[in-house]
């Protein structure tokens, strides 16, 4: 399994895992998070490998349909893109600016709630 699409489904499942079912959220999780093989998913569930398949093919399309429409996942890496652009320059052109500092941390912590 590559990387990227790993890392995009991560970040696609933590926006908009609510949406899916119970099934297809524990599927995804033990896929992608957990890295569990199609087949330790089947047998601890008591289903087919290709049972699992489809579920997790079907689910990750679902995911990428919602990020098609919502644009949560790429607005949030564009935000944090943005930010950490911003901390570089305020702590090159601006170090001793604490209320900067504390304003760039402050809008950091809201973005990972």
């Amino acid at each position: 399994m590559e990387i990227e699409k790993t890392n995009r489904m991560n970040g696609l499942f933590e926006f908009y895992a609510t949406l899916l079912t119970e099934k297809q959220m524990n599927y995804m999780e033990l896929y992608y998070a957990d890295d569990y093989s199609l087949g330790e998913i089947a047998e601890e569930y008591g289903v087919s490998r290709q049972a699992v398949y489809d579920n997790i093919k079907r689910s990750g399309k679902l995911l990428e349909d919602y990020e098609k429409k919502l644009h949560l996942f790429s607005d949030y890496v564009m935000r944090m893109e943005l930010l950490n652009e911003l901390k570089n320059y305020v702590a090159k052109e601006y170090p001793q600016d604490e209320m900067l500092s504390l304003y760039l941390h402050r809008f950091e912590d809201l973005e990972e709630e």
